[in-house]
């Protein structure tokens, strides 16, 4: 049985430079957790740090100080390799754009980081993939390409995609930055159908303070701090 309130991330005292061409500091000691089914935004104006702090959240970023916890595992003494493994198979990505591949269709693009991790043969993967695509209401566009789908459209797929490991944390990058209000409603309200029924933890960077309100959580930051 999964605990609810378990603790999906942690971060202790992460501080972060920029060496170009002079030193500046662009994250300063940060440190907060999320727990399981938490639905938690991160505001801030452009420059306070919000996506740099991200990245090192998704493990892309290693140079740090500080701790990163995943899953109540420390980050920083792991290799490319196990960080790259730690992505696919626990974290979901939704960007600003899409990124969609538009030669295959909406069900492939939903399954190919589930082929990646190799978890599941492919016939698994497919009903997985056509699962979330029905949680997401767009079953129906199983088999079109991309390019015949509306923003919204193509963003609940990217969602989807997001989804197909069962990762224990979303994080979004803006993801409704390219929509329209009503479609950055119908990405929020997944968003919190994910996060109350399904125990989703979900960790979004918006601009968008109308999104920001409607969350559990929000931390605001500036000038590299939290300030909340």
């Amino acid at each position: 049985m999964t605990h609810i309130h378990k603790e999906v991330l942690r971060a202790n005292h992460i501080t972060k430079y920029f060496h170009d061409p002079m030193t500046v500091k662009v994250l300063d000691d940060i440190s907060f957790s999320l727990t399981q089914s938490e639905f938690v935004s991160v505001i801030g104006k452009s420059g306070c740090g919000k996506s740099t702090l991200l990245y090192i959240l998704s493990t892309m970023d290693t140079e740090y100080e500080g701790e990163l916890f995943i899953d109540s595992i420390l980050m920083g003494d792991k290799t490319e390799k196990e960080l790259a493994a730690v992505r696919n198979e626990k974290i979901g990505f939704v960007f600003q754009f899409h990124y969609l591949l538009n030669e295959f269709s909406v069900l492939k693009n939903v399954m190919l980081p589930g082929l990646k991790l190799g978890k599941y043969s492919e016939k698994e993967v497919e009903h997985r993939a056509y699962e979330k695509l029905k949680v997401l209401g767009i079953e129906n566009e199983a088999l079109k390409l991309p390019n015949q789908l509306s923003g919204g459209q193509k963003q609940r797929v990217a969602i989807a995609r997001a989804l197909i490991n069962d990762p224990l944390l979303i994080m979004g990058d803006e993801p409704t930055g390219n929509l329209d209000k009503k479609n950055s409603e119908i990405v929020f309200h997944t968003f919190q159908q994910l996060a109350e029924e399904f125990h989703q933890t979900l960790l979004i960077v918006t601009h968008d303070n109308e999104f920001a309100n409607k969350t559990s959580r929000i931390i605001e930051m500036q000038d590299g701090k939290i300030i909340n």
